[in-house]
């Protein structure tokens, strides 16, 4: 059986993402492995005009920030049961980089993702992020989508 000690679950705070965290709460519980929750703010960047070229709102920044992380931790006090040790993690900058880079420093063994299911011009306009978070992983992704298939854990 592998060994499984750290999984990354990215949340978005969606139903979708929801979902993943209770998938990941199985696996933790099962492997007697740690949850890293993380979120990732996208840098807001507004364009201004040409004397000032783009602007970045750092106040609005901080704010989803420091925002994010109290859901986060609430959801961990919420959500975990105990004997589960989870923490919270919130990074700025592109999702599917900082997923991928918080797996490698942390030596994840899983990442548990979940998918928006957009298809056709949304999937064009938006990309997926758990896409590229599988084909960039350090380690093996398990990706769900909704409606998913029900995981029967022993």
């Amino acid at each position: 059986m592998p060994q499984i000690t750290r999984i990354v679950v990215p949340i978005d705070f969606s139903e979708y993402s929801k979902k993943a965290f209770r998938y990941a709460i199985d696996f933790a519980k099962t492997f007697n492995a740690e949850m890293i929750l993380v979120y990732v703010v996208e840098p807001i960047i507004y364009p201004a005009d040409f004397s000032f070229g783009q602007v970045a709102l750092p106040s609005i920044e901080r704010e989803l920030h420091d925002r994010s992380l109290e859901q986060l931790n609430a959801l961990i006090q919420t959500e975990v049961p105990e004997g589960i040790t989870a923490r919270s993690v919130i990074r700025s900058g592109k999702p599917f980089v900082e997923i991928i880079q918080l797996a490698k420093e942390e030596k994840a063994e899983l990442i548990i993702i979940a998918t928006h299911g957009h298809s056709g011009i949304e999937h064009v306009l938006f990309g997926s992020t758990a896409e590229k978070v599988v084909r960039k992983a350090p380690c093996p992704v398990l990706s769900l989508r909704s409606p998913e298939r029900e995981f029967v854990m022993p």
